[in-house]
């Protein structure tokens, strides 16, 4: 192709992208950020043809250029991504908890309530359990948290590959109950509600019912770790849902669809904290609560100091001054 055929072609790309990098270099529009890397891709395109093809150095210099100063833009923005998303994860997300209190605090009193309150009955009314869980699933239960038989009593450690299997699936499952707890918000409130209730009273009738059999020897030191982490996260997932439901209750002056577009940042926001838990929570279950060559006192020592620290985060994280914006 003729250079001159080349240019003509392309001079309408080459200009937008000059307009988008003076902009970005005054900081005046950052609304481009997100089409700018495939933008700066065809420039580098161009130049590698142009270079290929031997035209006027006074073409191959002026693309060069361009692709200089589209370099420096483009990493910039990602230094800012990286800056944005350290801030979001050190002080936005346990500032923006905080400020969603009353639907946190509603969230957790459903499921913490109903996870110690039917722990406590299946512990008492061993029998209870089978109202909530099939007996089939029971045996299962008492199989994998058996101090004897169960393969987390056992002695050999788990192979590395099987560690890391599992930390897929843990991702996949807790992942899947805390969109389900969020989304089913949209249901003016009460799927969020149903699920939080529902999953609280599982996981009291399954520690119930190992407590009172005598596995929680097993069972205990197992889930104390992650648990910090996982059953947050869900208390978290369902507040976020709670507050969906809440904007199609009372929308106040605004229509219900307006109501709902201004929340849905904030609980869209608040999962993506909710996701960060849960990656935290898998990894720990994988590679930690699973050793059996650990001590339950090492466990539940370690347990209680993870679950001191979400605390700490949650209630005290970016409220200083200089923390990050």
């Amino acid at each position: 192709m003729k250079q001159s055929l080349f240019e003509t072609r392309h001079k309408a790309e080459w200009e937008r992208f000059t307009l988008a990098l003076e902009r970005l270099e005054r900081g005046k529009d950052t609304s481009q950020v997100a089409e700018f890397p495939k933008a700066y891709r065809r420039i580098c395109q161009h130049l590698a043809l142009a270079q290929e093809r031997g035209y006027s150095s006074f073409l191959v210099d002026s693309l060069q250029q361009l692709v200089l100063r589209g370099h420096q833009q483009l990493y910039r923005h990602r230094r800012q991504l990286g800056a944005s998303l350290l801030s979001f994860i050190l002080a936005g997300f346990p500032r923006l908890v905080r400020a969603q209190w009353p639907f946190v605090l509603v969230a957790g009193l459903l499921f913490f309530g109903s996870l110690a309150g039917f722990g406590v009955l299946v512990y008492l009314n061993p029998e209870l359990i089978y109202n909530m869980i099939p007996a089939e699933q029971v045996r299962e239960m008492q199989g994998m948290y058996d101090p004897v038989a169960g393969h987390l009593g056992r002695s050999a450690e788990r192979a590395t590959s099987e560690n890391w299997v599992m930390f897929g699936y843990y991702i996949m499952h807790n992942t899947g109950i805390a969109f389900q707890t969020f989304a089913s918000g949209l249901l003016l409130g009460l799927g969020s509600a149903f699920f939080l209730f529902y999953n609280g009273l599982t996981i009291g009738a399954v520690a119930g019912h190992l407590s009172e059999i005598g596995f929680g020897q097993t069972f205990w030191p197992f889930v104390i770790g992650h648990g910090a982490f996982e059953l947050s996260a869900i208390v978290l997932a369902g507040a976020a849902g709670l507050k969906l439901g809440w904007a199609l209750i009372a929308p106040g002056r605004l229509k219900r669809g307006e109501a709902l577009r201004h929340v849905a940042r904030q609980s869209v926001l608040l999962i993506c904290g909710v996701m960060l838990l849960l990656l935290i929570a898998a990894f720990i279950e994988a590679y930690w609560s699973s050793r059996t060559g650990v001590s339950p006192q090492t466990k539940y020592l370690v347990g209680a100091g993870l679950w001191l620290c979400v605390a700490i985060y949650l209630l005290f994280a970016g409220r200083t001054r200089h923390a990050p914006e």
